[in-house]
């Protein structure tokens, strides 16, 4: 359900969850560019603690673009193996590497357009590298944490995540686009469970519209 001002209710929780977590950022580990955008594409579907084991090994087997535009599919599946759906994403980041080495140059695009020609690059993806490798945004990043809050608090009725990024970069200030995913994400770890969020200690809990159904089935 809709808030009856949402705009008021997002710069609020912008207000509160600053506070809380300042230092919220990606948890993914990365030197460059294109380190970001594997990692990006590796934790589709895993968690960025599973995909903190495999990168460190991963990088240093592939050290930069052209490697991995060399690698073997084969080899490069097993070395990605435990992120999960690691053929997708192997050919994904293959291909991603060829079409950086092509068509860019060697150097990953630094806008949406050109990102979202890469291979295994969708919206999401696009959003977290330039964020996180060049302070740019063009977007909101909507991963499941962000889907679900964004619900629950009644910023959007939408359950595509492109609709729920438009939604959300009507209501929040294009200098919080960055911020406001990895606020989301950390509060949705650490109290907004999916399956069972910690409403009474949640500093949301009287401007949320789902915590009295929460606290209530409790």
């Amino acid at each position: 359900m809709l808030v009856e001002n949402p705009k008021k209710q997002a710069l609020e929780i912008i207000k509160r969850l600053s506070v809380i977590y300042p230092e919220a950022k990606t948890a993914l580990n990365f030197t460059t560019p294109f380190e970001m955008l594997v990692a990006t594409i590796l934790s589709a579907q895993s968690t960025d603690k599973m995909i903190n084991k495999i990168t460190p090994a991963l990088f240093k087997k592939y050290p930069g673009v052209q490697a991995f535009a060399d690698a073997s599919l084969a080899e490069l599946e097993q070395d990605i193996k435990s992120s999960g759906f690691f053929h997708n994403k192997a050919l994904n980041i293959i291909g991603a590497a060829r079409a950086v080495v092509s068509r860019f140059g060697g150097d990953v695009p630094r806008n949406m357009a050109d990102m979202l020609t890469l291979p295994g690059v969708g919206r999401k993806t696009a959003n977290v590298v330039l964020h996180n490798a060049f302070g740019l945004v063009e977007g909101i990043a909507v991963d499941t944490h962000v889907k679900r809050l964004a619900g629950r608090l009644g910023l959007s009725t939408n359950t595509d995540p492109v609709k729920i990024e438009q939604d959300l970069m009507a209501l929040i200030p294009r200098s919080e686009w960055g911020n406001f995913s990895y606020y989301l994400i950390d509060h949705g770890r650490a109290v907004c469970d999916a399956k069972k969020p910690r409403c009474p200690e949640c500093v949301l809990n009287d401007i949320c519209p789902s915590a009295f159904l929460f606290i209530k089935v409790k």
